[in-house]
């Protein structure tokens, strides 16, 4: 399993990632700004290769002020879930974002169905919005100190 960098002709291979966690993990609105995402990346963003097939992706921002990171469009193919791919692409990004340096704590928004995953690697639950993406996925806030990872 390599994680490499994103290149456009990964596309069709990230879109299927997200089909496969759909509607669970997404809805249907939401894979039209994962396109337009994958179409002008504008963070570090990495995909998961197995031979050939890519089995995930997921990218990190980091902001100027205050020194913090968000996660972005991290996800894993359905069928690849509960193979330890979440906590090695999770693991990876944050390795990435510690030598980036400047960066104390770690964002992301995630679902309650993936809250669970994030909370047994180190995040916590800052707020809960209900129903935040729509109709049965709530918006789970979280966040984490970031430990050095080198």
């Amino acid at each position: 399993m390599d994680v490499r960098p994103y290149v456009p002709t990964d596309r069709e291979a990230c879109l299927a990632v997200f089909d496969s966690n759909a509607p669970e993990f997404f809805l249907a609105h939401e894979r039209a700004e994962f396109e337009s995402f994958l179409d002008t990346p504008n963070c570090p963003y990495f995909v998961l290769d197995h031979d050939g097939l890519i089995t995930g992706c997921g990218g990190y921002v980091i902001d100027d002020e205050p020194a913090l990171a968000r996660m972005a469009w991290g996800m894993i193919l359905r069928d690849w879930q509960r193979k330890g791919l979440g906590r090695l692409l999770l693991m990876y990004r944050l390795r990435q974002i510690t030598r980036a340096g400047g960066v104390q704590f770690v964002g992301l928004d995630t679902t309650q169905r993936s809250a669970p995953f994030f909370l047994s690697q180190g995040f916590k639950v800052a707020s809960v919005a209900a129903d935040g993406y729509g109709p049965g996925l709530d918006r789970v806030e979280m966040t984490m100190k970031l430990k050095v990872c080198p």
